[in-house]
């Protein structure tokens, strides 16, 4: 009878260990990934991690490009229990880095040598204090438009060079009574097409204004022809344009009820999933203007400081990330770049190639710059008062002389 007690109690015991660590085995993902395209995507890096035993708790936050994610992060960080790995942009993870609050991943990368094959520009953001605390999935570059190839053929098929051709295929896509822009009025969104508009000015005006933060570009000529260029294009926007999310602005351009989106290659997943096909349903370039020029933005995760058992599973989470195959397999689906320079562009389609080709091109010419819209520029408070002043233009609350008065005070108040 003992002897039975005593297996029975064994076995109770394996029990309540195995159950500990299937446990541990799991990762709460906080992430903004709810458009099709993008869950697509996600599901890769799901499954891979499946196939290592370890389960994902899904915790999806829809809506402004990841503000809301930051708020509801923010609310369980201080309440003393953070997911296990979160989605962040930008200047958001060195400041939750300076809060003693991130995983080291210092051994992982070391092991697998990242700083080999991530780029030093992503890697400014990556690590902090000299420690890796991220784990960059891609590089998004945020300087696209997205053409629908029926209506562009209409309009005789040739893609715009410069702001002067950009117009003329506009008023062609009025004349053909679809709506000339697929836009979502949400601060992000004009901030995306503020950028490209901004860049499209030249290199230099733009690393001055929104890198160096230069008050004399901030408050020039320039940046008056920057805010006139946004009130032309608000003209080729439909009335019920205010709230629309991105994606919803892609499958207008997909359904062949607009013209083109200004959005960044993460729309390109809509267009896939939507199973079109580049060069023969649409097609993808740079903003009239930005050819040779990237700015960029890549989604990385973060890690926050858990148990002995938990930190196994996020760096098991943080190589499957780092791995050349799911960097391709993840890629091809989410329409960015891989965030390694190593990785085999063979399974990408025309664009995907287009954005690793421009990608490394921008790299080594210099002309690779972080996006402003997308928290890649400036820190966060600095990005929040240029989107009010952009948005207030583009909605007709500020003519350009007004808005850059504002562009100049607001960014001052805000540093």
């Amino acid at each position: 009878m003992n002897k039975l007690m005593n297996t029975v109690a064994a076995a109770a015991m394996l029990l309540g260990t195995a159950t500990m660590a299937r446990a541990a085995e799991n990762v709460e993902v906080l992430h903004w990934w709810t458009s099709g395209g993008e869950a697509t995507a996600l599901e890769v890096l799901k499954k891979d991690l499946e196939k290592k035993g370890i389960t994902w708790s899904d915790m999806p936050v829809a809506g402004g490009g990841g503000t809301e994610a930051m708020t509801v992060l923010r609310a369980r960080v201080t309440g003393g229990n953070p997911p296990t790995a979160v989605q962040a942009l930008g200047f958001d993870i060195p400041d939750w880095a300076k809060e003693g609050v991130l995983a080291n991943l210092d051994d992982v990368a070391s092991k697998e040598k990242w700083a080999d094959v991530i780029p030093g520009a992503l890697q400014n953001f990556s690590k902090y204090d000299g420690h890796w605390i991220a784990a960059p999935v891609n590089v998004h570059s945020t300087n696209w438009m997205w053409i629908n190839k029926a209506a562009l053929d209409k309009a005789g098929g040739k893609e715009p060079k410069n702001w002067d051709e950009l117009i003329a295929l506009l008023d062609n896509f009025k004349k053909q009574g679809i709506t000339p822009i697929a836009h979502g009025g949400q601060p992000w969104q004009d901030a995306t097409i503020f950028d490209a508009v901004v860049l499209s000015l030249g290199n230099d005006f733009y690393k001055a204004a929104f890198i160096d933060l230069d008050p004399k570009a901030l408050g020039g000529a320039k940046m008056k022809e920057a805010f006139d260029r946004m009130t032309k294009l608000r003209s080729y926007v439909d009335d019920n344009f205010s709230g629309r999310d991105w994606n919803l602005a892609s499958t207008m351009v997909i359904e062949g009820k607009a013209g083109v989106q200004f959005m960044g290659d993460w729309a390109k997943g809509e267009f896939v999933k939507a199973k079109k096909e580049p060069g023969k349903d649409f097609v993808c370039m740079r903003f009239p203007g930005t050819q040779g020029s990237v700015t960029f933005n890549s989604d990385q995760f973060l890690f926050f400081k858990k148990s002995d058992a938990e930190h196994k599973s996020q760096l098991v989470m943080a190589s499957s990330i780092e791995s050349p195959t799911f960097q391709s397999a993840f890629n091809v689906v989410k329409g960015s770049a891989p965030a390694r320079t190593d990785v085999s562009d063979a399974a990408f389609d025309a664009c995907g190639k287009k954005a690793i080709k421009d990608l490394a091109e921008a790299n080594k010419a210099g002309t690779l710059y972080g996006s402003m819209a997308h928290g890649y520029a400036v820190p966060a408070a600095i990005k929040n008062a240029i989107y009010d002043v952009v948005t207030r233009e583009f909605n007709g609350d500020l003519t350009s002389d007004a808005a850059v008065k504002e562009l100049v005070s607001a960014v001052d108040a805000a540093k």
